[in-house]
């Protein structure tokens, strides 16, 4: 049975190095490298006969896959100019796929990735002697100068005098960022009676040089997997955004992020600006922990992969890098030498990989009792960080993870529920049919259409699980099955969907293919890596593509991404948005469209009257105005001004909310009472009250002075302002006839 994907990148995307970069991950992989050249060819063909479009190769393509190119290397514009690009177009441009159809592609991904080096490492050499210019003499940042905050979608500089000109405003704008950051904490620490952490830095200058350098080893440790990759993905992505070649690295991350479960050492990593690789969290009871020897703070600086004394440097090396050099089979040891966050000693730490859940990326539950006047609503909270499943084994499914908390929910007696979907940036096409079904029991769930236009309905059979009243929550970051999902709920009439105005707007379905099975027969199939190919766009079942457009909110509430400048329609080479007719064999029921009305009155009553929902809506604003105007000042004076009214703010807003959460945390106590419901829960007895420390359970985590400075007073019981205005609202539904 084939395993379809709706999105798996932009979840990536959304959490940074949160997951994928900073648990490190394993997998049994040969040193042989593969033919790139039979892997090229083989992809172009795959590419070209696989994808929903079926477009061939032409010249006009050609040109867009050299762009797609440049842009993946120097997105911001720092590195080439336009007369690099010129050149590249016309040396490479009218050739581009003959290469990869002609077993070149080793060839290509070599020569273009060598003009790149070229080009970025002298201005890198440029960047260190400027900061080595300033250790002596710091600018006087009294300019009148600006520079763009993204240099994005902005011309490139015209020649190399120009581009220099764009170096020297990077050069100074990190300077005086990092200048002002000190600063800010100075006075931070200062009003809060605490020890400033700057003083403990290294000094500014010597900070950007080392960020300068970590840069230049990222570019110059590049592989050939590497560079083919780039290569690739350039081509894959002028399809569209979300096709993909992944080597045999990028393949196993993914397999380790759809399955929400990895082998490795069980800790938290994260590049540190001396160099070094810091030991920012520890799983509680995996294998680092069990170990002992590991503490918060620790710092990497070499790491022997297969257990003995070959020995290989990590100082400045990327963070994917370090977690490949960590990988290997579970059971085998790896080696660290560590020096020590207490003493500064260095020592060597044998830890040996396992299994580690990632119980944080699985299903979860709460249920709360809800007391107002002589009622008590029995509410349930249902989070989904993604639509997971184990590509490998088939032992790890969200649906069935889901309907093990739904079960609990039902026993419970919980008469409306609120599912979570925000920063799901989807998953299994196949676990979210399911899981529709779960709550509208037999009927179409979504509709899929091929290159052929065949249009086909995918189905679910038997009864609903849970019938209560149902509010799901979704933002810009709710991708692909997240959006099949509320779509389903929205055309049933089965929920109330509230947060962003529309989710993230991704209408496309992948099929991951391993490579290997279309390499010629003698041919290693080691680490041939995997095509990820869009095949279908995907339909709600009123006929609507979510492609662009995403899935609109019944009631919108401010969140903390509405103000950012994210979603399909900012993706280059996005697929266009379009319509099917209807899929027969549903019933759309009509009580949500008669009571919405009333509902987004009340829910219009209480944000207005919220003090978080208005902060967040004045953020939301000035987040659209700084991303209009694209510009930050070089003057010191100016940004100090700028930065001391957001303090102030900040200073404020932290005063107003100290007083009222301790009162909203009082009103609580009387008023709510949380259970937990995690996985593990699911069979017990009884269900434990939820504490505080619950999200503490499964990582022990590096507490930095300057988090504590800048810490906003927490929100209480942990029900941030949109879920708790969603549980208002759910309560309502239940209210209404």
């Amino acid at each position: 049975m084939k395993t379809f994907f709706m999105n798996w990148r932009v979840r990536t995307r959304a959490l940074c190095a949160v997951a994928a970069a900073a648990l490190v991950s394993c997998s049994s992989m040969s040193q042989a490298e593969p033919d790139y050249d039979i892997i090229g060819k083989q992809f172009s063909l795959v590419l070209q006969n696989g994808h929903f479009s079926r477009a061939r190769f032409t010249q006009e393509m050609y040109q867009r896959f050299l762009d797609c190119y440049v842009q993946t290397l120097d997105t911001q514009h720092l590195f080439l100019t336009q007369q690099d690009v010129d050149y590249l177009r016309q040396r490479y441009a009218g050739s581009f796929g003959d290469y990869l159809l002609a077993n070149q592609t080793t060839r290509l991904a070599e020569e273009l990735y060598a003009y790149f080096s070229a080009r970025a490492l002298p201005r890198i050499a440029q960047a260190e002697k400027m900061l080595q210019e300033y250790a002596g003499k710091m600018p006087a940042f009294e300019t009148d100068r600006m520079v763009p905050r993204s240099r994005r979608k902005l011309p490139r500089a015209k020649d190399t005098a120009e581009l220099d000109q764009v170096w020297r405003d990077q050069v100074e704008d990190m300077i005086l960022t990092e200048v002002l950051r000190r600063e800010n904490l100075e006075k931070l620490a200062e009003a809060k009676g605490k020890e400033s952490p700057v003083a403990k830095e290294m000094p500014v200058t010597d900070k950007m040089l080392a960020r300068i350098k970590r840069m230049r080893n990222e570019i110059q440790e590049a592989d050939r997997e590497d560079m083919v990759s780039y290569l690739l993905n350039a081509v894959a992505h002028v399809y569209d955004p979300h096709s993909d070649y992944m080597g045999a690295r990028e393949e196993q991350r993914f397999k380790d992020m759809i399955k929400a479960s990895i082998v490795g050492i069980g800790a938290k990593l994260q590049s540190d600006d001396d160099g070094s690789t810091t030991i920012e969290g520890i799983v509680k009871g995996g294998p680092a922990a069990r170990c002992g020897q590991l503490q918060l703070g620790d710092h990497i600086v070499a790491v022997a992969s297969q257990g003995d004394d070959n020995w290989t440097d990590v100082m400045f090396l990327s963070i994917d890098k370090v977690v490949d050099l960590i990988r290997g089979q579970k059971g085998v040891p790896v080696k660290l030498r560590v020096q020590s966050a207490d003493s500064g000693e260095e020592k060597v730490v044998t830890i040996v990989r396992d299994e580690i859940p990632m119980s944080e990326e699985l299903a979860s539950g709460r249920i709360i009792d809800m007391r107002q006047g002589d009622r008590t609503y029995r509410l349930g909270v249902l989070t989904l960080p993604s639509f997971y499943i184990d590509l490998d084994s088939g032992e790890v499914h969200c649906a069935a993870d889901v309907k093990k908390i739904l079960r609990r929910m039902i026993q419970e007696k919980v008469e409306g529920i609120v599912l979570d979907l925000r920063f799901n940036g989807g998953g299994s096409l196949d676990e979210v049919r399911k899981m529709v079904g779960f709550f509208t029991g037999a009927g179409p769930v979504v509709q899929v259409k091929d290159s052929r236009a065949h249009v086909e309905r995918l189905t679910v059979s038997g009864r609903p699980l849970f019938t209560g009243e149902l509010v799901v929550i979704i933002n810009k970051l709710s991708a692909s099955a997240s959006e099949i999902f509320a779509g389903a709920m929205a055309d049933y009439g089965r929920a109330v969907i509230v947060g962003d105005e529309a989710s993230f707007g991704k209408g496309t379905v992948q099929v991951p293919r391993g490579l290997a099975d279309y390499l010629p027969y003698f041919t290693s199939r080691e680490g041939s890596g995997m095509i990820k190919v869009t095949t279908q766009k995907f339909y709600r079942v009123g006929g609507a593509s979510t492609q662009l457009k995403g899935v609109a909110s019944d009631i919108v509430l401010p969140t903390v991404t509405a103000g950012l400048r994210i979603g399909e329609g900012e993706q280059d080479y996005a697929m266009p948005y379009d319509e099917i007719p209807r899929a027969g064999g549903y019933v759309k029921s009509s009580r949500i469209a008669r009571i919405l009305p009333e509902l987004m009155a009340r829910s219009n009553a209480r944000v207005n009257a919220d003090k978080d929902m208005q902060y967040t809506r004045e953020d939301i604003a000035r987040a659209r105005e700084r991303h209009e105007k694209n510009a930050v000042s070089l003057n010191k004076a100016v940004r100090a001004a700028e930065n001391a009214q957001l303090l102030e703010r900040k200073k404020t807003i932290d005063a107003e909310r100290k007083v009222r959460y301790e009162k909203m945390a009082a009103d609580d106590a009387r008023q709510l009472t949380i259970y937990r419901l995690k996985l593990t829960d699911v069979n017990a007895p009884s269900l434990p009250i939820a504490s505080q420390d619950d999200d503490d359970e499964y990582m022990d985590e590096n507490k930095h002075l300057e988090d504590e400075l800048t810490e906003t007073p927490e929100y209480p019981s942990k029900l941030d302002p949109v879920l708790r205005e969603s549980l208002h609202i759910v309560r309502d539904m239940i209210d209404m006839p």
